[in-house]
């Protein structure tokens, strides 16, 4: 029998206008963004309909804003489609930020304590490194050996980390500013399609971030983390998690960790999973799924449209 995985957007999809589509037809979308707004002490569904985009951009905000699009479509298939995520799916997973939403959804966090724990998230992660210092690029038309084999000749004593595993040949690496230009360069003498800076403002996902880990642990010490009804794959893992003092562990796990989302895919594939539901903004983690599981059908919910036409 065919098995069903919800996917949640990490950072990158955010765009100016997300969700207001939703809060527009759906009362089950506003009261998402609400209670989001209420939680942060901030308008922050203001933002993500009317911009500015530079301050949606910034991480502190786009993390919540992400998982809060997230969530309403989410609660917009409870309402307007019946949907019970318990029976719809079989697994759930979220690219970095994304597991977050992942885990609100599945019910192991609230809507309010998952906004509070992103706004913290993000600001540990833009505090860790100074502006400046670190960076990140994209490695088109390379695998995870290569990339790594990349990483090991950039670093020259300095941070250099495989950040993403995307799948479709596209890795992220991240570190200091110096060993990811040097990446950069040793990549085109190495043949890759294409290696490019990310628009980014801290080398996110690498060991330069452990004073943004040592932040989450402090907060997620303190936060009511639920068994999930459906399983999270975790970014750490590539793999199904369920205790939720595993869930703790792994979410600190991931500030400094790769994000294993091509292994992710493969094990869901692996497992029966020929069906990829990405809810939220973009669409970009509906085509890595395709092109990572042969034969699978991938469907992105973003809109009002959208989850008015989902099946």
């Amino acid at each position: 029998m065919s098995k069903t995985a919800f996917l949640f957007p990490g950072q990158g999809s955010q765009a100016v206008g997300m969700g207001q589509s939703l809060a527009a037809n759906f009362a089950a979308a506003r009261a998402v963004f609400d209670e989001v707004d209420a939680a942060l002490g901030q308008k922050l569904s203001a933002l993500m309909f009317e911009g500015p985009e530079d301050q949606l951009t910034l991480t502190a905000n786009a993390q919540p804003a992400l998982m809060a699009v997230s969530l309403a479509v989410i609660r917009v298939l409870e309402a307007e489609k019946g949907l019970d995520l318990a029976k719809a799916a079989n697994f759930v997973a979220g690219h970095s930020l994304g597991e977050y939403s992942a885990l609100a959804a599945a019910g192991a966090l609230t809507i309010w304590e998952t906004a509070k724990l992103l706004r913290i998230r993000g600001d540990a992660m833009q505090a860790a490194v100074p502006v400046g210092q670190g960076a990140m690029c994209a490695l088109i038309g390379a695998e995870w050996e290569l990339a790594a084999e990349i990483a090991r000749e950039a670093a020259q004593n300095e941070v250099c980390d495989v950040a993403n595993d995307n799948g479709g040949g596209q890795v992220v690496l991240s570190g200091h500013k110096g060993a990811i230009d040097r990446a950069i360069e040793i990549a085109k003498a190495k043949g890759v399609k294409r290696a490019l800076p990310l628009p980014v403002s801290a080398p996110f996902h690498s060991s330069l971030m452990q004073p943004a880990a040592d932040r989450m642990r402090e907060a997620l010490a303190g936060a009511a983390i639920r068994a999930p009804k459906v399983p999270v794959v975790a970014n750490v893992l590539a793999a199904p998690v369920t205790d939720p003092e595993a869930i703790r562990r792994h979410l600190v796990e991931q500030v400094t960790g790769s994000v294993r989302w091509r292994e992710s895919m493969i094990w869901l594939g692996a497992n029966g999973v020929t069906r990829f539901i990405e809810c939220g903004s973009g669409k970009v983690l509906a085509g890595l799924a395709k092109r990572a599981v042969a034969g699978s059908e991938a469907t992105s919910l973003g809109s009002a449209d959208d989850v008015l036409g989902f099946q």
